[in-house]
């Protein structure tokens, strides 16, 4: 009788896909092979022509501690350390929310009020870990920006990010709430995307969500719009005139913000939809 025969990487990927897919786990194929790729250090068209090559001991270990970590629902971006953003890559973990592509559309709306070349001055409040206020300096070379987070684990992150970036140069991070800073009067632009979800629904969010993304960062309060109260009463008095306010929300609370926002002297000057077509972005000035 003939020895068994090595498994190959494409039968770990068949055997891990099988299994985050009994799981529950959406796009299993995609994190099977993205955690392999990362047990292995190679890129994904590497993977591809290695498929058939008997895997080694070694990444077929390390390949199963990690994905025992998916199947116990850790996020993919927390296990690999990082994730992509509006073309930049990030370090990602339990410190800040992990940033999500629904958020490029804060990004998309916010770049119409800020021209190429211009020399604006960006205040994200609330800032996480950074990702919305580096992805605008990314693209706009003439702005500095101020992020401001009262979650001090947070603005470590955000600083890293600057630093893997390369924008750090360009940046400020404070310690803050954004009740206490007192700077706003200096932003020709002032992003946020704050905490929206409802307590109630709290426990109901993915496990991912609900076990790993800082219960700070998720919190709204009863309704969802209590940071929204805060944010806006202050930029009604904090702002200077014809600065522009854009703001993340949640998929169902479009009129909701509005309404805050037009109850406070701001009008309402752009949307942005979400890739499910939802309005998740509201730019405002004061009337």
């Amino acid at each position: 009788m003939s020895a068994a025969q090595p498994e190959t990487y494409l039968t770990l990927l068949r055997h891990a896909t099988l299994r985050l897919k009994e799981a529950q786990i959406e796009e299993p194929a995609q994190n099977a092979r993205r955690l392999l790729c990362a047990t292995m250090g190679v890129a994904p068209t590497a993977l591809i022509a290695r498929e058939l090559d008997a895997a080694s001991h070694d990444h077929a270990q390390r390949f199963e501690e990690v994905l025992r970590r998916r199947l116990g629902r850790e996020p993919l971006a927390h296990i690999l350390g990082e994730t992509s953003f509006y073309d930049l890559d990030l370090d990602c973990d339990g410190r800040a929310l992990i940033p999500r592509a629904d958020s490029e559309c804060v990004i998309d709306l916010a770049l119409r009020y800020v021209p190429q070349r211009a020399c604006s001055d960006i205040l994200d409040l609330g800032t996480g870990s950074g990702c919305l206020l580096l992805a605008l300096l990314s693209q706009r070379p003439g702005t500095k920006g101020i992020g401001v987070d009262i979650s001090a684990a947070a603005i470590a992150l955000a600083r890293q990010n600057a630093d893997r970036t390369g924008l750090s140069d360009r940046v400020e991070f404070y310690h803050n709430s954004w009740y206490d800073f007192s700077d706003w009067h200096t932003a020709d632009l002032v992003i946020s995307n704050p905490p929206y979800i409802q307590q109630d629904i709290i426990p109901t969010l993915t496990p991912e969500v609900r076990d790993h993304d800082p219960r700070l960062a998720l919190d709204g309060g009863h309704d969802g719009l209590t940071a929204y109260r805060e944010l806006i009463a202050l930029a009604r008095h904090r702002m200077k005139e014809h600065a522009v306010l854009v703001l993340e929300i949640g998929y169902d609370q479009d009129q909701s913000v509005s309404g805050l926002l037009t109850d406070s002297g701001f009008e309402i000057i752009g949307r942005r939809q979400d890739l499910s077509g939802q309005d998740r972005a509201l730019a405002a000035c004061q009337a």
